[in-house]
């Protein structure tokens, strides 16, 4: 399944988790320090939802749940 949003095209994204230990320097530690740093992906809430369309005509689609709050998508009865 697609993960992409057919109004806003949101997409998968990707960035990095760090891992650090240690005691900041302002509570009284020597500092944190990075102990590992791995890829992640951050996902859209894709929902598949009946939308009408122009002439009143009802289908199926992909939408990510920001554009379906934000009312960019008319739900079916």
């Amino acid at each position: 399944m697609s993960r992409v949003c057919e109004v806003c095209g949101k997409r998968t994204s990707f960035g990095r988790s760090i891992a650090r230990r240690g005691l900041a320097k302002k509570k009284g530690g020597i500092g944190k320090k990075t102990t590992g740093i791995t890829r992640r992906t951050f996902k859209p809430n894709i929902q598949r939802v009946r939308i009408v369309e122009g002439r009143g005509r009802v289908r199926r689609a992909r939408v990510c749940a920001a554009c379906i709050r934000a009312g960019k998508v008319r739900k079916a009865p």
